[in-house]
């Protein structure tokens, strides 16, 4: 796999990763993003931001996210561990339906970390939506602490952390 900062080529290919996601979570009862979020613009911004990544198989798109400081009003409900200007903020993190359930999230949740590590975060924070059970066990199994809760439009989500240790 290889990871790389997403281009303004790679948006149409993106929209089509998380309408793919979309379907595949609504299958599961999960309403968690729909046509108002993410959308072609979200994406269109975090590349002008130098936000978006991609992750690459073989020059296929195979999972995306994005990592900044940026965070929703919401995000005061947190009871963090680390001061807001030591944290990331992971944002859209979506693996590509074709590459589910073969451990590709798992990996690039971990490189995700030593990205930030690298960039000087102690932690990343991140919000999850409580029904949805595969994003929630991801997060749990690799460490992800809840600090709160968040109500969007969408529903509830936890409010998680993961301080980042250097060796």
């Amino acid at each position: 796999m290889e990871y790389r900062l997403a281009k303004l080529d790679d948006v149409d290919r993106i929209c089509e990763i998380i309408k793919d996601a979309i379907n595949e979570m609504e299958s599961h009862q999960i309403f968690q993003w729909n046509d108002l979020y993410p959308v072609k613009e979200d994406f269109i911004i975090d590349i002008e931001n130098n936000d978006l990544y991609v992750v690459t198989d073989n020059d296929v798109i195979a999972a995306l996210y994005v990592i900044n400081q940026e965070s929703e009003e919401e995000y005061k409900n947190g009871k963090w561990m680390h001061k807001p200007e030591s944290a990331c903020i992971l944002h859209r993190l979506c693996v590509s339906v074709e590459y589910q359930n073969k451990g590709v999230g798992k990996e690039v949740l971990f490189y995700i970390e030593n990205q930030a590590k690298e960039m000087g975060y102690e932690s990343i924070r991140l919000d999850v939506f409580t029904k949805n059970p595969y994003a929630l066990k991801l997060y749990q199994n690799s460490g992800y602490e809840k600090r709160g809760y968040a109500d969007f439009i969408a529903g509830r989500f936890a409010l998680m952390e993961k301080g980042l240790y250097f060796a």
